[in-house]
């Protein structure tokens, strides 16, 4: 008698262990597909940290020679500028100078008063971005000592963020922190809840200016792609 009630028992509760993998079956069959994909946003602005400058200087007239003597002595005059107003020797780069003759082609009319041009090149890069704005306002005073800085695309200070891998992490962690924010907004509007992560992306993450006017404020945006399974 015992063992048919010790059978029964096992039977019984094997019966009840069958139906739940049934049950569990069923609900992971039916909410296999209830997933919600959502994305999130982390922004945040800094200041770049890094300043490189090209600055260039022209000097015409007929003679070469005379010409490099002039031209190297406005490049020394303009590092020292630098140098005396807290930019650091080592984050001075002088370039090799070059020559254009506006009488090299055989075609060429040149109607100007000199046949040569001579620019000598420095590059300035320096982590000390707010001393370089400050300079490059400053530029006026190398031209009362008649050095002029050449203006072009080329010679436009530029700016970067480049330590930006100290705040991947953290953007990171926000942006999924929003992600799950606008899933869990979703579930309770179709009345259930987030379970667990499906799938997820690591995030693309873009550096870009601020706004024009403020080339040295940057923006680091991310974006994140998280789906979510649903459960009631």
């Amino acid at each position: 008698m015992k063992d048919k009630i010790i059978s029964s028992a096992i039977i019984a509760a094997g019966i009840v262990v069958l139906g739940l993998c049934i049950k569990w079956g069923i609900d992971d069959f039916v909410n296999k597909d209830r997933q919600v994909t959502v994305k999130g946003l982390a922004e945040v602005e800094v200041e770049a940290d890094k300043a490189t400058w090209p600055v260039q200087t022209k000097v015409m007239g007929n003679d070469l020679s005379e010409l490099y003597d002039q031209a190297s002595a406005t490049q020394k005059k303009t590092k020292d500028f630098f140098i005396q107003n807290g930019i650091k020797a080592e984050d001075i780069m002088l370039g090799a100078m070059s020559v254009e003759d506006l009488e090299a082609n055989e075609w060429s009319e040149n109607k100007k008063s000199y046949r040569y041009i001579v620019t000598s090149n420095l590059t300035i890069t320096s982590k000390n971005v707010a001393l370089v704005r400050t300079l490059v306002n400053r530029q006026g005073e190398l031209l009362k000592q008649g050095i002029a800085f050449a203006n072009g695309y080329n010679t436009t200070p530029s700016y970067e963020y480049v330590a930006f891998k100290d705040k991947k992490a953290e953007m990171m962690k926000e942006a999924i922190s929003n992600a799950q924010k606008t899933a869990e907004q979703f579930a309770e509007n179709s009345q259930s809840s987030i379970n667990k992560i499906v799938k997820a992306d690591q995030g693309q993450f873009s550096i870009e200016n601020a706004s024009e006017t403020a080339p040295w404020m940057k923006k680091i945006r991310v974006v994140t792609t998280v789906t979510y399974s649903l459960k009631d």
